[in-house]
Order: structure tokens, then C-alpha cells, then sequence
């Protein structure tokens, strides 16, 4: 069974369509009108190994900020759904990837409570149209709808482009190695028998 989702958005702030299969090969085509933003997602989708195909329309006139945040809330959602019942996934995964002289570790638990625990010391600044405190609501958002306990930790850096690209790839590798499917685990991998 294919496991792949697709998740519509529309509000007056934001209209957003989201597609991700989560046994794919990298393959993206994203557009959010927010370049910087686009350049992230991509390489979520290529390190996580997910197909991701993301069309964004937003109120960019007052900021990017509804955008990427309602852009997490789709990925999240589309994964969630993906992912069904859990059975025979990993469920841990982690990574720990440098940029030039950034270095961001990423733990993930798809546990299916949603949380972000986020230690990345970001310079406050614009690239290009993305200001990076926004990095944080993506991860929220996206932590919060697809029910991941996701940890981002910055060991080390000063650049903001190199910081935040560490922490998607991060996240990415890690998400990779929880979501795979692993022919050694019966069922869904919780004491509880749910997750």
C-alpha cells in the first residue's frame, strides 16, 4: 500500500496544496513564492527522501509568516496522514549534519504528540525575503501536525543560511530513518500498541 497523502489548505491568509509520498526518491517542485523558503523544502524532501511537491499562493504583501507556518501545518498534516497506522516504521531516527562552520543535531520520535523542543541560536536577519525566525514556526507547525517529538539542537555556527539549512537537513535525515519501514518490526513499535 502506497504511502503517500495529499492535504488542501485554503484560508483568506493562504491557499496551499501539498502532496508527499513518503517511500520516494528525493523528488521536489515546490513554489511558495518565498525562494529561500523553497530552497529549504527542497532540501527537506531530498535528504528525507520524500517525494514533495508543494504549491503555495500566500499573503507575501504582509509577510511570509502565514505562509511558511500554514505550509508546515500541510507537510505535517500530509505525513501524519501518510504514515497511517505507524505499523513497522522505525519510529527514532537522528542526524547530526554540518554546514561550513554550522553543526545541528536532529532527534525525532514519531510518537504522535506533537512537539518541538528548538536550542538554534539564529541571527535575527532577511534572506533574501525570509526572515529567520520563521525557520521556528515551520518546525512547530510541522512538528505539531504530523505528531513528531522533534528535537534541534545547534552545536555550532554564526551564518543564518548555514544554520537553518543544517537544521532542515538534520530534521530531514532524521525524519528519513524514523519514517522507513523496517521488515524486523511486527505491527506498531509502542508498548502501548498505538501511536
Amino acid at each position: 500500500m502506497a504511502r503517500e497523502a495529499v492535504v488542501e489548505r485554503a484560508t483568506k491568509e493562504t491557499s496551499i496544496v501539498v502532496r508527499v509520498v513518503l517511500d520516494g526518491s528525493g523528488v521536489t517542485d515546490v513554489v511558495t513564492g518565498v525562494p529561500f523558503f523553497d530552497h529549504m523544502l527542497d532540501a527537506l524532501g531530498r535528504h528525507a527522501l520524500l517525494d514533495l511537491s508543494v504549491s503555495a499562493k500566500g499573503d507575501l504583501e504582509v509577510d511570509a509568516h502565514h505562509t511558511v507556518e500554514d505550509v508546515g501545518i500541510c507537510v505535517g498534516q500530509a505525513i501524519a496522514t501518510a504514515l497511517g497506522d505507524k505499523a513497522g516504521i522505525r519510529r527514532f531516527g537522528s542526524a547530526s549534519v554540518p554546514m561550513d562552520e554550522a553543526l545541528v543535531l536532529a532527534a525525532v520520535d514519531v510518537s504522535g504528540r506533537g512537539s518541538l523542543t528548538y536550542d538554534v541560536d539564529v541571527p535575527i536577519e532577511l534572506i533574501g525575503s525570509f526572515d529567520t525566525t520563521l525557520a521556528k514556526e515551520f518546525f512547530v507547525a510541522l512538528a505539531s501536525n504530523a505528531g513528531l517529538t522533534l528535537h534541534l539542537h545547534e552545536v555550532a555556527g554564526d551564518n543564518a543560511h548555514h544554520i537553518i539549512e543544517a537544521a532542515f537537513k538534520a530534521a530531514a535525515r532524521a525524519l528519513r530513518e524514523a519514517i522507513e519501514l523496517d521488515a524486523r518490526v511486527v505491527g506498531v513499535p509502542s508498548t502501548k500498541g498505538s501511536l
